[in-house]
């Protein structure tokens, strides 16, 4: 569980969403998403979904089951994405 719990936090994070904005996506309360992050509670399939579809993640990615996380591109030039697609070969060569 807290392995989720430490996901969701970091996904959350980096789309800078607070508790409070992702528990209003999820028609939730702050604190149920506090429970989740600290691994005192675990979502429902349905809210596991519905997680899933807002952070572009399978929720195998958000149990820990799949380790490799997709990256949405849309929106990005080709120049931008060859960019960023260097970047992770590199970071990944350390």
């Amino acid at each position: 569980m807290v392995d989720f719990g430490n996901t969701l936090k970091s996904l959350r994070i980096g789309k800078q969403l607070t508790q409070a904005q992702l528990a209003q996506r999820l028609g939730l309360t702050k604190s149920v998403i506090s429970a989740y992050e600290t691994g005192l509670r675990m979502p429902s399939y349905d809210i596991l979904i519905s997680i899933a579809k807002i952070f572009n993640v399978s929720t195998d990615f958000l149990l820990g089951l799949e380790k490799k996380q997709e990256v949405d591109f849309s929106g990005l030039s080709d120049e931008e994405i060859s960019a960023l697609l260097n970047l992770i070969r590199v970071m990944k060569r350390r």
